[in-house]
């Protein structure tokens, strides 16, 4: 007979005022905190599958970064590094020294940024198919496919978000994302960094992930062969989640 087991609950759910903006977190679980961030067009619901898998030795803070999710809708246009201020803001809020943290895609971008913003915050960190430099004009294709016109095309986006003016908030936005990393800022960014990228991430410029690998200061590289954006998800996932366990518990 099947062991139906019931998915951990969060022990708090709040929303708190950071610059000026509402974000949405959740946390679970005790010990050292772990972020786990979204992609664009996400929210933290595209993490709750992961949290059995961390939370026997983490806490764990899922959060709807700034304009997704339970958030307040964008107010203003999207930037990277802004996304990253509201982070931080929302860490010190929760007056947390260190933390570790993983995030996919827009938030491996993010936290790029917030490791440059407060460089000893972060303890060591997995970035999913995000590196470097990467703008949305590359990808004309991307803006004509996400748009709120087609957002019944997106089955995540009605369950990850709060309601149609949220959706078409994200996807209005798009236009605006784009991140740049300079082989400088890349020297100063102090934790250490597992990228992981799947070879098949239409996405990724494998060029411009070797030039992040090469001026990270303490940065592993894994690419998964045969694997689109979402290189954790599906099959990959027991892999990934046994590899990140053994990245993150280092001892610093």
């Amino acid at each position: 007979m099947a062991i139906i087991t019931t998915p951990p609950l969060p022990r708090k759910t709040a929303s708190v005022s950071v610059n000026g903006k509402q974000l949405y977190y959740e946390i679970y679980g005790q010990g050292k905190p772990l972020f786990l961030l979204h992609g664009y067009t996400q929210s933290s619901v595209s993490w709750k599958p992961y949290v059995e898998d961390f939370v026997k030795d983490y806490e764990l803070y899922l959060v709807d970064l700034t304009g997704h999710g339970r958030s307040e809708p964008f107010k203003e246009d999207l930037s990277i590094r802004s996304v990253a201020e509201d982070l931080l803001a929302l860490i010190q809020y929760l007056q947390l020294p260190k933390i570790k943290a993983i995030g996919f895609s827009f938030g491996g971008d993010v936290l790029y940024q917030l490791a440059l913003l407060e460089p000893v915050l972060i303890e060591s960190m997995i970035t999913i198919g995000a590196v470097g430099n990467w703008s949305i004009l590359d990808f004309p294709q991307y803006l004509e496919t996400f748009t709120f016109e087609n957002r019944d095309n997106f089955s995540w986006l009605a369950h990850s978000h709060a309601g149609d003016e949220q959706i078409k908030g994200v996807l209005t936005q798009f236009k605006n994302y784009i991140v740049k990393l300079t082989d400088e800022e890349l020297q100063n960014i102090k934790p250490e960094v597992l990228i992981m990228i799947g070879d098949d991430d239409q996405g990724m410029n494998l060029r411009e992930v070797l030039r992040v690998r090469e001026n990270l200061p303490t940065s592993d590289l894994w690419i998964l062969p045969d694997v689109a954006h979402g290189a954790h998800e599906g099959e990959n996932k027991e892999e990934f989640i046994e590899k990140a366990k053994r990245f993150l518990s280092k001892i610093k």
